[in-house]
Order: structure tokens, then sequence, then C-alpha cells
């Protein structure tokens, strides 16, 4: 996936995705402000606790992608289709490639990753994805995969500008990752297509689709908690 394909972004006017952020504005301020990501910024977070997120993401990534695989497969436009492609492999194949290496760092193999148990909120959070995804049209597809893409790219930016490089390379890593061009012009491609099928639907579709967008970004704080505190299956 090359910064090419969000060219046409400059061309699109964002008024619905505008609308969103405004909607979340206070969620993703609080995940900006959660210790968890505040820890990464500093370099202060206790490894034990970036452990879970390593674990946990992973496990959510391996959900994650299927979303995307539902997207090709319900696209109707060779673009699209493109794109969803290009975010499966960018998922699969270099996202989580980097959760290996990070998983190496810790002392533990890639098969202790593919073993882990996910958490409730883990298996909620991708639960609800994988449902909106398999159930729901194209626009409200793209609704609740958003705000992964572009949340983790909002964060890593206003990390970057707020807060001096971690010395521990594996949070300052962690900042690049998501502060890296070719992550960041997936994230504003994708807001590009959600513009467009926005402005292709009705209004009560467009309101679903505010609903989905604010339903991932409630998870995606939750996520945050989640690793913060630990969590687990009650008996």
């Amino acid at each position: 996936m090359r910064l090419f394909l969000c060219l046409q972004l400059y061309r699109i006017s964002m008024d619905f995705c505008d609308h969103l952020f405004d909607e979340v504005e206070p969620i993703w301020q609080a995940q900006l402000d959660h210790p968890f990501v505040v820890g990464i910024a500093e370099g202060t977070l206790d490894f034990e606790v970036f452990e879970r997120w390593v674990v946990q993401d992973y496990r959510y990534l391996q959900e994650f992608s299927r979303v995307f695989a539902w997207g090709a497969a319900k696209a109707t436009e060779l673009e699209d289709m493109q794109f969803f492609a290009g975010g499966l492999d960018l998922t699969l194949n270099t996202e989580m490639e980097l959760h290996r290496q990070y998983a190496s760092r810790f002392g533990f193999e890639p098969e202790d990753l593919e073993g882990a148990d996910m958490w409730p909120t883990t298996r909620a959070y991708t639960d609800f994805l994988v449902r909106t995804a398999a159930d729901g049209s194209l626009p409200e597809l793209l609704a609740a995969l958003l705000p992964c893409a572009w949340g983790y790219a909002w964060i890593g930016e206003q990390l970057e500008a707020d807060y001096e490089t971690p010395e521990d390379d594996r949070y300052a890593d962690w900042i690049a990752t998501y502060t890296d061009e070719e992550f960041r012009g997936a994230a504003e491609h994708l807001k590009a297509m959600t513009e467009r099928h926005a402005d292709r639907v009705s209004e009560e579709d467009r309101e679903r689709m505010t609903e989905l967008f604010v339903t991932s970004s409630r998870y995606e704080w939750q996520f945050w908690e989640m690793c913060w505190n630990g969590e687990s299956w009650q008996p």
C-alpha cells in the first residue's frame, strides 16, 4: 500500500470525518491521557504491562485482518478491493511481524503469541468488528474499522509532537510504527474511503456509521484500560 493511493484525499471534503472526530474527541483525548499511553511516550511504562499489550494486540490483529478480508469481498470498486487487500497484507505481514519482534525482546516465541488466551475485552471488541464486517454494509464496515487505524495514527502524531523520543528502543519503535508514512497514508486513505461512501448513503445510514465509529472508539479506550489493569475470565 503506497502513499499515492490516498492522494485523492486532498480533493475530497472531509465533512463527515470531521463530524466523526467531533463525536469522539473526548474519548480519543482520554486515550491520549491514559497512563498506558503516557507511559509509552515517557518511556516509563512497566515492561510487564507493555507485554500485555503485545500479546493481546497480536490476538486482536488476527481477527482484525478478517475485517479487511470481508471488505475485499464486499467492495464493488477495484480501488476499494486493492485497498482492503493491501490492508490485509499490511496487518498480517508487517504489523503482526513487528509484534513478533517485540515478543522476542521479552524472551518468548511466536507460538506463545498464537496460543495466548484472548481476554474478555479483546474478544468483545474483535467479535463486534467481525460481526459488523460480516453482517453490515460496506459503509458500516468502514466506520467500525476506521477508529483503529486513524486513532493510532492520531495518537502517534500527538506523541511525536508533544514528547521527546523515549530512550527505550521498544517504546521509540512503537511510536515510530504509528507515525510511519505508510501507516499514516493507509489511515488517510481509509478516511477518504469512509467519506466517499458516506456521501452515497442516507442520513439514517450515516447515523448508524457514527454509532459504530463511536462504539469502536470506546473499545479502543477499553483496550488500553484492559492492558493497564490486566484482565481475566472469571470461573
